[in-house]
């Protein structure tokens, strides 16, 4: 671990955003110098934030506990004053219907806090799904220096003698006993296990790792961050290290985020992303994050992006070891050094410890075991595609290294799920009227539908198939699935179906075409059929008549604009422009 360092220097005082809380003789000043703790000796230090979203109800921030004493002492030894304050902890297992109705009220209250608070940079803790982007969209809109600390992936214990995969591992598990390949004691088993693997983020390439991989590659977060293990002195090191890091940035000596997150940052993130196998979900984050600072992505962008990147780690739920093993092997670093040596990534950008890409890359370990070279890939390019279509005008995705390639081009008639307490009441009846060469279809899984998204995309195959050995099916819907999940799902379908997106209209036995090579997702039914349909539907209502579901609902943009909300994005300099508060007496 880094050794202590003596404090730095304090600025000089008046020249900070805190002054304006701390500085002076009235009785304002000494009312919040009495209420922040400082005394003479830390008078014209920087105040360094730390966003602590630990949580009983949270596993995959609970490494944080054991982090923040080395997050306080390097803020100190880089000659700034901690602060830590409380947010809200999006967690993924517990929070219904999903964290991701939260996502924005998340980055709403980090952004508030920094606001109103005499803070001159922040720390954010952030390792689970949601959390990390609404740490990247807090730290986009409030411009202020920081650095996100993740907290590590969690343990892999053997189950069947191979270490558990989070998530990926389950949905397997859960295929072998709905066939009765395994028993309610290997159920157990299982469940025990599990609950063995500690805290942490999953140490799959689920969205966890994915956004992991990202954050560091728009600069957001120290390198060698991706697939730490929690609990590690080299996740204690980086929880210091950033703490050091984030003090010299209080002081005026550092990138704000938007220097650091520009569009080729935003160009290597999603590369990275394909070359990783990441989460569908990554594309719907990094989206918001760029929509926060004025940088309008779209599908078409993305998809000329992942055109042409293989699959080059061999990590799960699209390759068969972990992200411990990416970690062991290099990281992003390792990564990187075959995409920079084809022109895949900028080398120019920089990182969070303040080296370019190409530098980082340099000094990492050569390609190798989990991480593969452009001539040596797990599978070929690409690995993930954008869609348009008749069933999707405004866009889709598909993760095709999770898909089966015999169904990249496929004709099926649809079996329509109004949603998804529809799909788990009809899935398994015997009396379903379903085929292998059939499409599912389980709508009203979007962000204005449920509202907040959840990860229903992914319908199980109907036991009485996978009794007969079908293990994938064409799913689509305009819901998402978990970075762990696989098959040939299509997600994010937009317009959603609750808008009145041709989703909507979908009849049970309607021809649906997916073609991956196209780009391509219809609806082959007659346009004067669907529009008298259109014309008999009847608006589902909606429960949420207050409270934060119906803001939401009011105002969330559909997944291609990153289900961000209106009011939040910021697409010129005005909007963009982070306004101080009034301070003096509250």
């Amino acid at each position: 671990m880094t050794g202590p360092h003596e404090p730095a220097a304090a600025p000089v005082a008046g020249t900070l955003r805190s002054a304006q809380w701390l500085d002076g003789d009235d009785e304002v000043a000494v009312l919040h110098r009495v209420a922040l703790g400082v005394d003479e000796a830390d008078h014209g230090r920087p105040v360094v934030g730390i966003a602590d979203t630990t949580s009983d109800l949270n596993p995959c921030q609970a490494a944080f506990g054991a982090l923040l004493p080395h997050v306080e002492r390097g803020i100190r030894d880089g000659g700034a004053v901690p602060a830590r304050f409380p947010v809200i902890s999006l967690g993924e297992d517990l929070m219904k219907p999903s964290a991701m109705l939260y996502r924005n009220l998340a980055a709403m209250e980090l952004e508030e806090d920094v606001r109103a608070h005499p803070l001159d940079a922040v720390v954010y803790l952030a390792n689970c799904d949601k959390t990390v982007p609404a740490a990247l969209m807090a730290a986009a809109s409030t411009d202020l220096p920081g650095l996100l600390l993740l907290g590590g992936s969690r343990a892999a214990p053997l189950f069947e003698g191979r270490p558990l995969g989070s998530g990926t591992d389950l949905w397997r598990a859960l295929d072998r006993r709905r066939t009765g390949a395994l028993d309610d004691t290997g159920w157990r088993t299982l469940e025990r296990t599990l609950a063995c693997a500690g805290p942490g983020s999953c140490n799959t390439m689920g969205t966890a790792s994915s956004m992991a991989l990202v954050t560091e590659a728009l600069g957001m977060c120290l390198p060698g961050s991706t697939g730490c293990p929690s609990g590690s002195p080299q996740l204690a090191d980086l929880a210091y290290r950033t703490g050091l890091e984030v003090a010299r940035r209080a002081g005026g000596r550092g990138p704000v985020p938007s220097a650091a997150m520009t569009p080729a940052a935003f160009a290597n993130a999603f590369r990275l992303l394909a070359a990783a196998g990441g989460s569908t979900n990554a594309v719907i984050h990094l989206t918001a994050v760029a929509g926060r600072l004025g940088i309008d992505l779209t599908l078409d962008q993305i998809d000329a992006w992942w055109a042409d990147v293989p699959l080059l780690l061999d990590v799960e739920p699209c390759g068969t070891k972990l992200v411990h093993d990416v970690f062991a092997a290099g990281g992003l670093g390792t990564l990187a050094r075959p995409m920079l040596a084809t022109g895949l990534l900028d080398g120019d950008v920089v990182l969070g410890d303040g080296r370019t890409l190409a530098a980082h890359a340099a000094a990492s370990p050569a390609p190798a075991g989990v991480v593969r070279t452009l001539d040596d890939p797990v599978a070929p390019a690409p690995t993930m595609v954008a869609l348009h279509g008749t069933l999707a005008p405004d866009g889709a995705v598909v993760k095709t290294a999770a898909a089966s390639p015999e169904l990249w081009h496929h004709t099926g008639r649809a079996v329509v799920f109004e949603d998804y307490a529809d799909m788990r009441a009809r899935l398994d009846d015997p009396d379903l009227q379903v085929s292998a060469d059939d499409v599912l279809v389980v709508r009203r899984c979007g962000p204005v539908g449920v509202p907040g998204m959840p990860e229903w995309a992914m319908a199980p195959i109907p036991q009485a198939l996978a009794a007969a050995g079908v293990t994938d099916m064409v799913r689509v819907s305009d819901g998402r699935m978990s970075g762990t999940s696989f098959g040939t799902v299509v997600l994010h379908v937009a317009p959603e179906a609750a808008v009145g997106g041709p989703l909507a209209l979908v009849q049970d036995g309607d021809p649906i075409r997916l073609d991956v090579t196209r780009r391509r997702i219809d609806l082959l039914v007659d346009p004067a059929e669907l529009a008298a349909r259109a014309a008999r539907a009847v608006p589902v209502p909606d429960e949420h008549l207050r409270g934060w579901p119906r803001l939401y609902r009011d105002h969330v943009l559909q997944a291609p604009q990153g289900c961000d909300l209106d009011f939040l994005t910021a697409p010129t300099p005005q909007a963009r422009r982070f306004v101080p508060p009034v301070v003096g007496r509250s």
